[in-house]
């Protein structure tokens, strides 16, 4: 029995069993830890690829408003910068132009630091030719062109330049043409012409012509009422008070003589507005040189006052003698050209220009320019 029993395996105990098991538990456990992880790992992929792809879809959005606000932007941009190109231009141009005023005014000076006094006056001279060109032309004022031309003869006359010469002698020329005229003394006519204004503007319905015949009877009565008085005899108190009484009842008109009809207290107002209109558009004809309308108008308003208004009336023969005074007035005379003066005398300051500097020596050519002058 012994040796039976020696001969048989031996016995495995539970002990070595579980020792050699452990670690397929332990590898069990690790693997269920790496599936679990695993898995965590691939949610929290998942989880993090939707957020992406959900902030992708954001940044798509924001890119697209984006994208359309800076078209708009940059259309904005583009016109302000269309804008600043625009002004940066302009100030560049005013800039440029600014620069070639302070060139200009530059050699201005540098010229003028070398004049001399022939210069200066010469230049005064030339001004002074414009004024008279001016006054003549624009305003028709002959008096201030005289004035002006015998100033710049006189300036001339101070100085040393014999080239001047030629100047002078059609200075004289076109002084001799403006003492032939007649000046219009407009301030004179605008002033007259003001004051029959004023008169029309007196003048009340007893200056009517339709106002003349009454006029008169009254007046024949108050020479018969006086007579009467001398005289005593009854029969002629009889005859002028018959006469009186006829001449109140009977009226005699010539029916050569146009009839003239009554006019009424709104129509005289009317009629003396309508002369004064006619008076004020000849102050305006005298302030403008314009002849035929300054004729018209006065024409036009004297023959409206010989037909409307009384001619015996001594405040309408006075009015009507003025108007006619006025009418032979010339209030645009021919005037002379006075200008080739004053292009002789630019051509003799362009000459002195151009003189090589030498504009002070008198002895160094004047008889040249002199003769270039004249040619």
């Amino acid at each position: 029995m012994t040796e039976s029993k020696a001969r048989l395996p031996a016995t495995i105990s539970n002990q070595s069993t579980r020792q050699r098991l452990w670690p397929l538990w332990l590898l069990a456990v690790v693997a269920l830890l790496a599936v679990i992880i695993l898995g965590l790992w691939s949610w929290q992929q998942w989880h993090n690829t939707q957020a992406m792809q959900q902030s992708i879809n954001n940044l798509q959005q924001q890119t697209g408003q984006l994208e359309r606000q800076y078209g708009q932007s940059g259309n904005q941009y583009s016109q302000r910068l269309q804008a600043l190109e625009n002004k940066l231009a302009s100030q560049r141009e005013l800039i440029a132009t600014q620069q070639r005023q302070i060139d200009h005014n530059a050699r201005e000076l540098l010229e003028a630091g070398n004049r001399t006094r022939t210069d200066w006056l010469l230049a005064e001279a030339e001004y002074l030719l414009r004024i008279a060109n001016q006054r003549l032309i624009i305003e028709k004022d002959i008096r201030g062109a005289l004035a002006a031309l015998r100033s710049a003869d006189e300036v001339l006359h101070e100085t040393d330049d014999i080239g001047v010469y030629p100047v002078r002698e059609q200075l004289a020329r076109e002084i001799m043409k403006l003492k032939g005229l007649t000046d219009v003394d407009r301030t004179g006519l605008y002033l007259t012409l003001e004051a029959a204004i004023e008169s029309i503007q007196q003048l009340t319905e007893s200056a009517l012509a339709s106002d003349r015949l009454a006029s008169t009877l009254a007046q024949s009565g108050d020479d018969s009422s006086t007579a009467t008085a001398a005289d005593s005899r009854w029969w002629m108190d009889a005859w002028n008070h018959a006469r009186e009484t006829l001449g109140r009842v009977v009226v005699v008109r010539h029916m050569d003589e146009p009839v003239k009809p009554m006019l009424s207290p709104e129509q005289s107002v009317y009629l003396r507005l309508n002369l004064q209109l006619m008076l004020e558009e000849a102050e305006l004809a005298v302030l403008r040189g314009h002849q035929e309308m300054y004729s018209s108008s006065l024409a036009r308003a004297s023959q409206a006052i010989n037909t409307w208004y009384d001619s015996t009336n001594p405040k309408i023969i006075a009015l009507s003698d003025t108007l006619e005074e006025l009418a032979s007035r010339n209030i645009d005379p021919e005037l002379p050209d006075i200008s080739e003066s004053l292009q002789l005398l630019k051509s003799r300051l362009a000459g002195r220009l151009n003189n090589d500097g030498s504009q002070s020596d008198s002895s160094s050519g004047p008889d040249t320019t002199a003769q270039e002058d004249d040619s």
